[in-house]
């Protein structure tokens, strides 16, 4: 990895909420060399291993998944958030610091044994991950990793997802 990559994320205090570091991707989105070079780095976490799918993560997940599944000539399929995907879904909840949230994937976007990538832009506290991981599970997929861009460590969220591998680009 650059240090270009890391030092173009930059940090926003106090957003969405105050004791918040946001951690903004939007400039290496902006830089086309930058981009490419995440893009890269995330399907080197592949290891060579034939992909027949990508998985990303409602939002910022879905501009990363969807590249790298072109790179690597797989499908890309949406993980969303509760009431946005428009056919027979399977669902599954998280915890969030006030509250729960829901995650759904369509019933037929994986057929029992494909390879599948799972990629985001940011591992937290793994919550959400850890759901997308469960609706992979109940259709039978060969999750071979998750793969993020940024992983805030001290969060910990890794923890959930311990029986998988967890492969992050850049760590705080």
């Amino acid at each position: 990895m650059s240090a270009a990559l890391r030092s173009a994320i930059r940090d926003v205090v106090d957003f969405p909420k105050p004791g918040i570091i946001f951690k903004d991707i939007t400039p290496v989105l902006a830089d086309g060399k930058l981009f490419h070079e995440a893009i890269s780095l995330l399907c080197d976490t592949t290891g060579g291993v034939r992909i027949d799918k990508v998985v990303g993560i409602d939002a910022r997940g879905f501009i990363f998944a969807a590249a790298v599944a072109d790179r690597l000539g797989a499908g890309f399929i949406p993980v969303r958030k509760k009431g946005k995907l428009p056919w027979k879904t399977h669902e599954a909840s998280y915890s969030l610091e006030y509250g729960e949230n829901v995650v759904e994937l369509h019933q037929d976007a994986i057929r029992p044994g494909e390879t599948i990538l799972m990629v985001d832009d940011l591992l937290a506290t793994g919550g959400t991950a850890a759901a997308a991981v469960e609706l992979l599970e109940t259709l039978g997929a060969d999750l071979v990793g998750i793969s993020v861009l940024i992983e805030l460590g001290f969060l910990n969220g890794r923890e959930k997802l311990a029986r998988h591998t967890v492969n992050s680009i850049i760590t705080y």
